[in-house]
């Protein structure tokens, strides 16, 4: 039976010379891995670009319950995106929110809330023209929600270091190494209260900035241990750096 279903592609590889596997987080049945024959050929209907790392996809598929490569009848674009394949910044974000996706969205269940919040969160990245630098800092921040470790806010004048192993702020400076230090432990504070209107009007040093995306990536590592090595961490470091 053929099923219908919005899909963000978080990942592909090559299978063959014509075709390739894709992982996607569908909206109708979590995260589902893709057979696609063909796309690597001149004439194919379906193109390689279309399955790029965090593309938007209309899909009609072959859904069968358990089978571990799930077959595709149909794609389209759903949304083409404006900017991000433009915008060096925009490209180096994308590439990195789409390997945190890959490796952390695991579920083979439906989250209709996740899925809008992906959604939504994308559409307003590929529109955005300011305060660009701090979008990845919010993103993951908000993605923990989701995950099942977001952060306890409890930042006042006497709990002013973020503990990442707790997930919480502290009077004192912790006997590991897995902290942030008073002036960024007061920005990721704002992080956590802002809308996602407010944070582009964060204003964060750009060494802060660099030692709050280390963090978070090691607070991700530490609630999420499987999810492994982020490889392009490091582009995105050298982009904002």
């Amino acid at each position: 039976m053929i099923h219908k279903t919005r899909a963000l592609v978080l990942h592909h590889i090559k299978y063959s010379d014509t075709s390739i596997i894709m992982h996607a987080y569908t909206e109708a049945y979590g995260r589902l891995s893709f057979m696609v024959q063909g796309v690597r050929k001149r004439n194919s209907r379906m193109k390689i670009g279309l399955f790029q790392p965090l593309s938007i996809l209309d899909l009609e598929i072959q859904y069968k319950e358990k089978r571990q490569l799930q077959k595709i009848r149909e794609a389209r674009n759903a949304h083409p995106f404006q900017s991000i394949p433009h915008d060096y910044r925009k490209t180096s974000m994308a590439l990195f929110m789409a390997e945190l996706l890959y490796k952390t969205l695991r579920e083979e269940q439906p989250d209709p809330d996740l899925f809008h919040f992906l959604m939504n969160h994308l559409r307003v990245f590929d529109l955005k023209k300011k305060g660009l630098a701090n979008f990845h800092l919010f993103f993951m921040t908000q993605l923990t929600k989701y995950l099942g470790f977001f952060p306890h806010n409890n930042f006042d004048e006497s709990n002013v270091y973020f503990d990442s192993n707790k997930g919480c702020f502290i009077p004192f400076k912790p006997h590991h190494n897995h902290y942030l230090e008073k002036p960024e432990s007061e920005f990721f504070h704002a992080l956590l209260r802002h809308s996602p209107d407010q944070h582009e009007e964060r204003i964060i040093p750009k060494s802060s900035r660099l030692k709050l995306l280390h963090a978070l990536v090691d607070f991700y590592y530490l609630h999420n241990p499987a999810m492994g090595h982020i490889h392009s961490f490091e582009i995105l470091r050298e982009t904002f750096r």
